[in-house]
Parts: C-alpha cells; sequence; structure tokens
C-alpha cells in the first residue's frame, strides 16, 4: 500500500499527533526523547488524527498498515495490515498481527483518538504507518519498536519492578576489574538514555553481514532477543566488518586509545556512529560488555555485565588447562590461558529455541573476540542454568562458557633439558567470585553459585564429569546432596586478599611444604611493594630448601609481559614453624614495565635440595592500588547553567609527570568527553585544575574524570551530582565558583 501524494487542501487527514511525550512516558522512553514517539511492543500507544470532515464510526474505515524495511511481508511479521473495523483478509500463517481501537463510545468528531497495538512478538526496528482513509492513502509516521520487560507476553518479560529499574533503566553501573585478590569496582556510565542512542542502536542492526546478505530474512529474526543478542554480541568487536571496537590486548595503543581510558559506553558508540561504521580503538573485555550492555539496555533486553575471576581460555577445549613453568619460575606462554578477570553479559529472556529444560532466565553474551563460533566471533546466548548442569550441548556456546567458570588446571615443570614434570592440579582456581553489581546499590553481589555447584562437592564433580564425557553414572547421581545456596547480596570490602593452597598430583614421601604468601603492606602504585613468601612443614626435620622467586608484570589475560626481578636463595625451614622470606619490589625497578600491564605476579618455587623431586609452588598476584585523585564539586547544579568542579593530584614519586590529562564524562552532564591537558607536575609537587560544564539533564548523574600521564595511567574518579531545573531567581541558580 503506496500512499498517494495529494495536495494539502486535498487531504481528508489534516493533522497527525503522535503524542510522543504521552506516549513515551507510559512506554519508559520518554528519557530517550520526549519529541520522537518510541514504543515497546505488546504495549497500546495513542495517535491523534484530526480529520477535514467529521469522522463517523461505523461508517468510514481507518485501514492501518505498518512495515519494517523495504521488502515487507506479513508471513515474516514485517508487515501488518489492520483496521477500524478490522476485517482485513490474512493469509492463515501471518504472523505479528497489529491491532487498532477506537475509544469506548466515539462519537462523530473530527478530532480522534486511535489506540495502537503492536504484538509481542513484532520484530523490533523502525516502522512506518500509514493510513488508507476515504480512498486517500497517507504515512502517518516512522518510529522505533523496542523489546517491552513489562509485557508479560514479551519474551524478554521480567516480573521483578526493581530489576527492571536496574537492568533496563539505570545508566549508571559497576563493573568489576582487578583480581579474586583484589576485587576493584570501576563505574560505568551506560548512556542508553543520550541523544540518539536509539538510533545508534537500530544502526548497528542495519550494518550486520546478516542484514546486508538478506534483510528481509534478518528484520524477520530480530522478532526473537536469542537472535538479537547474538547478532549484537558480534557486532560490538570488530572484525573485519563494521562492529563498534577494536580489540587490543596490550600497549602501545598507537592510533586509538588505551582501554583503561573509558569510563562509558555513549562516547564509544557515539565516535563508532560518527566514522560511519568504521572501529572506534581501543577495548578488551570490560569495554566489549560495557558497550553490549549499552545497546542491549537501550533496545529493551535486561541486561547486566558479569566479572569472572581466574577465568579460564581453554583453546583445546577439553576442560583442563595446562600451564607451563622453567624451574626457576617463569611462566612459559602455552594456548592455553587463565585471565584474572573476564568480563561478559548476561542478558534476561526465554529459550523456546531450548525445547527440553528450564533454560530460560539470564544468558550469557559475551562480545569479547576469543574463540570462532559458526565462522566469527559471537559468544552466546549461553543458558546460565545449562552452565551450572553441564548441559554443554545446548545452543550457543555453552562448552565455552562452562570451561571459563569450571575447567580444572594442570602445571607442568619444564626442566632444563626439556622434560616436563606435572607438579601441581587445581580443579577450585578457575572461576573465582563470578560477580555483578546488585540491584539498587553499588555493592557487589557474588553470583558464583549461578554457575557451578559448591567447589569439591560431589554433584560439582559429577556435572564437570558430564559436561567432559556427556554420561552420567548412576552411583554419581545418587550420591549428589541438594545444596543450599546464599542468594544474599555480598557486602565484603571492596579489597580482599587470600592464598590458594595447590595440591600436588604426586603423593610427596615427606609431610607437604605449604607456599603462602602475605602483605607487608597495602600495595599501592608509587610505593615499593612489600610481601612475605610464607613456608611452613610439619615434617620432623629441619629441611633445607632452594627457593626461587620471579616477579613479572602480566597483563589481564594472564600473559607474562616484562620480568620485573628475579633471585635465587637457599633457606633452612625449621619443623613446624613459619619461615618468612621477604620479597620487596621496588618503584622504580617496575613502574615502567607496570604501565600498560594490570597485575605484579609473584611466583615462588620450592625444592626439597635433598630430595629434588619434593617440588612446591606458590603464584600470588598484585593489583596496585592507585594513589589518591581528589575531584570536588563546587556548588549546586542547575540544567544548563555553569557548574565548577576542582580536581587535584600530588604526585608521589620522584619521576616528573608528563603528558598530563585529565577526561570529564558522565550521562546528562557533558557530551560524550571533555578532555583537558595539564602541565606537568614535578616530584612531591600537587596540581589543582579547576573547569566546568554545563549539564544538559536533570536527576542523579554521576561525573567521571579520569587523569592519566606518563607514569600513572588513567586513575578514575568520580563524583554524584544531583541537578535541578533552573530557578527563577538566576542569583539562586549561580553556583558557588571559590575556589577550595
Amino acid at each position: 500500500m503506496e500512499p498517494r501524494p495529494l495536495m494539502p487542501e486535498e487531504s481528508h487527514i489534516v493533522k497527525v499527533d503522535g503524542k510522543a511525550e504521552e506516549n513515551n512516558g507510559k512506554h519508559h522512553t520518554a528519557q530517550m526523547s520526549t519529541h520522537q514517539l518510541i514504543v515497546r511492543r505488546g504495549q497500546s500507544f495513542s495517535i491523534g488524527l484530526k480529520f477535514r470532515e467529521y469522522f463517523i464510526p461505523g461508517v468510514s474505515d481507518l485501514l492501518f498498515c505498518t512495515t519494517l524495511g523495504n521488502n515487507p511481508d506479513e508471513i515474516r511479521g514485517t508487515r501488518s495490515v489492520f483496521g477500524i473495523p478490522d476485517t482485513v483478509r490474512r493469509a492463515p500463517n501471518a504472523k505479528a498481527v497489529w491491532k487498532a481501537e477506537l475509544p469506548l463510545g466515539q462519537k462523530k468528531s473530527r478530532n480522534v483518538v486511535v489506540k495502537i497495538t503492536p504484538p509481542a512478538d513484532a520484530p523490533v526496528g523502525v516502522y512506518t504507518m500509514f493510513l488508507s482513509y476515504l480512498g486517500e492513502d497517507k504515512k502517518l509516521g516512522v518510529f522505533p519498536l523496542i523489546f517491552n520487560p513489562w509485557c508479560k507476553e514479551d519474551t524478554v518479560y521480567m516480573a521483578n519492578e526493581k530489576k527492571i529499574e536496574e537492568y533496563v533503566l539505570n545508566e549508571r553501573g559497576v563493573i568489576y576489574i582487578g583480581s579474586a585478590n583484589y576485587i576493584h569496582p570501576m563505574l560505568w556510565d551506560y548512556g542508553q538514555f543520550e541523544d540518539g542512542m536509539i538510533e545508534i542502536a537500530l544502526t548497528l542492526l542495519h550494518v550486520t553481514p546478516e542484514y546486508l546478505t538478506d534483510p528481509m530474512k534478518d528484520e524477520a529474526a530480530r522478532c526473537d532477543p536469542v537472535y538479537v543478542g547474538r547478532i549484537v554480541s558480534r557486532m560490538i568487536n570488530s572484525n573485519q566488518d563494521r562492529g563498534v571496537l577494536q580489540g587490543q590486548w596490550e600497549g602501545p595503543y598507537t592510533g586509538g586509545r588505551a582501554p583503561s581510558h573509558w569510563s562509558g559506553s555513549y562516547p564509544i558508540l557515539k565516535h563508532w556512529y560518527r566514522l560511519g561504521g568504521h572501529p572506534v580503538k581501543f577495548g578488551q573485555c570490560w569495554v566489549f560488555a560495557g558497550v553490549m550492555c549499552s545497546v542491549l539496555r537501550t533496545l529493551g533486553i535486561p541486561c547486566r555485565v558479569i566479572t569472572n575471576y581466574e577465568s579460564a581460555h581453554d583453546s583445546d577445549k577439553n576442560l583442563t588447562i595446562d600451564q607451563y613453568y622453567a624451574d626457576y619460575g617463569v611462566q612459559i606462554p602455552a594456548p592455553d590461558s587463565i585471565w584474572n578477570f573476564h568480563v561478559w553479559c548476561e542478558a534476561w529472556m526465554k529459550r523456546p529455541d531450548l525445547s527440553i529444560g528450564n533454560y530460560d532466565g539470564w544468558q550469557v553474551l559475551d562480545a569479547t573476540p576469543q574463540e570462532l563460533s559458526e565462522g566469527t566471533f559471537q559468544c552466546g546466548p549461553a543458558a546460565v542454568r545449562a552452565v551450572l548442569d553441564g548441559h554443554t550441548d545446548k545452543d550457543y556456546d555453552v562448552p565455552f562458557v562452562f570451561s571459563e567458570v569450571n575447567a580444572d588446571c594442570t602445571v607442568y615443570l619444564v626442566k632444563a633439558d626439556g622434560s616436563k614434570q606435572a607438579v601441581l592440579t587445581d580443579t577450585t582456581r578457575v572461576g573465582q567470585k563470578i560477580s555483578t553489581k546488585s540491584v539498587g546499590s553499588h555493592k557487589r553481589r557474588d553470583v558464583t553459585y549461578l554457575y557451578k555447584h559448591r567447589e569439591g562437592s560431589t554433584r560439582e564433580r559429577s556435572v564437570f564429569k558430564y559436561a567432559a564425557t556427556r554420561e552420567y553414572l548412576k552411583d554419581d547421581d545418587e550420591d549428589w546432596e541438594e545444596e543450599e545456596f546464599d542468594d544474599s547480596e555480598d557486602e565484603e570490602p571492596v579489597m580482599v586478599a587470600y592464598n590458594v593452597e595447590m595440591e600436588r598430583l604426586d603423593q610427596p614421601k615427606l609431610p607437604k611444604v605449604s607456599v603462602n604468601f602475605e602483605e607487608v603492606s597495602k600495595p599501592v602504585n608509587g610505593k615499593d611493594v612489600e610481601l612475605n613468601l610464607v613456608l611452613h612443614s610439619e615434617a620432623s626435620e629441619p629441611r633445607s630448601l632452594s627457593i626461587n622467586i620471579s616477579v613479572v608484570a602480566k597483563n589481564s589475560y594472564g600473559f607474562a609481559r616484562f620480568e620485573i626481578l628475579s633471585n635465587k636463595q637457599q633457606k633452612t625451614l625449621k619443623p613446624g614453624k613459619d619461615l618468612r622470606v621477604p620479597v620487596v619490589v621496588p618503584f622504580d625497578k617496575y613502574w615502567e614495565k607496570m604501565l600498560d600491564n594490570d597485575v605484579m605476579d609473584v611466583i615462588a618455587i620450592v625444592k626439597d635440595t635433598d630430595d629434588p623431586q619434593e617440588i612446591y609452588m606458590g603464584e600470588y598476584g598484585v593489583v596496585l592500588e592507585d594513589p589518591p585523585f581528589s575531584v570536588k564539586l563546587l556548588g549546586e547544579a542547575f540544567v544548563r547553567r555553569p557548574v565548577f568542579v576542582e580536581m587535584s593530584f600530588k604526585n608521589p614519586v620522584s619521576e616528573t609527570l608528563k603528558n598530563c590529562s585529565i577526561t570529564l564524562s558522565g550521562s546528562g552532564l557533558v557530551k560524550e568527553e571533555d578532555e583537558i591537558s595539564v602541565p606537568d607536575v614535578g616530584p612531591e609537587k600537587r596540581i589543582w585544575v579547576k573547569v566546568c560544564f554545563y549539564p544538559r539533564k536533570a536527576g542523579k548523574k554521576t561525573l567521571m574524570a579520569d587523569f592519566n600521564c606518563s607514569v600513572f595511567r588513567d586513575i578514575k574518579k568520580s563524583v554524584p551530582v544531583v541537578v535541578k531545573e533552573p530557578q527563577t531567581s538566576s542569583e539562586n541558580a549561580r553556583p558557588n565558583t571559590q575556589s577550595v
């Protein structure tokens, strides 16, 4: 049905009112726009029609048509013809049929309000609506239709309103980085309600290889969040296509930004959009996950970001991570690896494609390009329930996710002659403290129990065996015990440390030597790092030990980049007594090598000099805490009025800080990013920077500041900002500009 051009004075339809402000408020899209109509499927919206002549219900018919794409088809659900009265003859297998209604008791009038209801299974995208009336075909308008977690019939329906507030409407998030020893919360600005975000998200769907190959098939498939989620996981990374982010796992980051620079998604997505679909440089796992979460929330799919500490990358898919160390303590590169942490997304949706079993709910979606899935870098959706139960035959990519959280680890010592000795095995190291932001607060919630059963339990081992062999043993099934998991929010401190003791594969002839580390002081970037290696044995006689200690700079993906220091020493371990061996790493030894790396890895290999087969190993990853960076808001904040902020940083080291800059960002506060150049900062000197910004939206916001220089990379600080509408008195609205 193509509209026939008419002169304005000929048209029977004088005016069309999309009632954007009213409809968007009801559809929870008012934060996206109050002038562009943006609606959710499965929920009615109203349009106002003004006719030249009186409209008389029952005498004149209204025939509507909605279309998606250039070749809409009612069989595919991308075209729907419906009317008042609805006497349309449709194909028996027509999908996604829309509906129109008049208010009860509607009388003849020139002004009529029509209620339009899109079906809960309609494909998402940009629709065009037409009206046929008295022989005239008129284009009423164009509008986006997105998923609806408030609608029970929608496959992304979420019953808990507080969770919808968190997983769809909250622009401020927390992504956990660091290591299992040092869990560090990093604020992330999702920015799903920033200007143009809905257009950016829908543009992303229009540049996929699937759309470019077969647009009709692709548009029809967008009725399913399983399909959309998988497509988005592909398009957030760039793999010789028009993906958003280019990954790079180590510096230098020439031609782009270091992944640690980013504090939010909107500057990345806006830059990608402005570049016409060329990738933004550079991203790593937490950046990929943060950007994907923003896109999914924009499209209406509930989403949260998950961090898995000690995350396995099982390249040969045998559910075992093989690691190799030289006998002097340095790790040897290998195809398998264990990352300090890895970050992915979970999206909430039903899984009707998995007919057997209950796999609805949270689904893993991972945009970080790691392993190929169906020929491209995409991952998921993998049902978290399938991961928990070891159902590695379920779509999509469940085996890979299962190995990330539950692979076993075997450590081999490589001797000088090239021979290998398996010295350690660990069935509990992989998949530690799986974390996400709590609903309604910035507290960390541990969700490890959703991914795997209690470590070491009969059930956990049986699930592992089933995942690896696809066979349950009858005895295993009978030995299972019901487990109770604590679903409460985790309130432990931000920085935690613990030691993991790894067991020998063979039975030692002598009582074993325990190998642990303890911190002498909190490790802070800019200061010497001080640890103790603590050895203990219950042997009845003193033991002569050869101790190799090496310290290396590792990136977050577990790869040793630089050796910082190493030493070898002989010690005597007395029976039943702790032996403490100091480990000191001076700042001037580590700072350059740690500049673009994440973890200072301390490895100790301990040998009994009387029995060289008695070998023990301990490993401790140190994540340096940033030196203090101060950000202070000066006065109150009002929309479109200058707000001043003062920032200060004291150089704690003897090096002069060069190439200094501060980047400000924050949804509703700063448009994309605002970068300020800062003069060099001499040793032990403090610098103050005072700038202003102009808030664009009222409400609770967060200003993000990033300090970067030649010695310290991307020190982040945030400050909450409550933005008010301007008062009538300009005097009252003026912020306090007095310097502190």
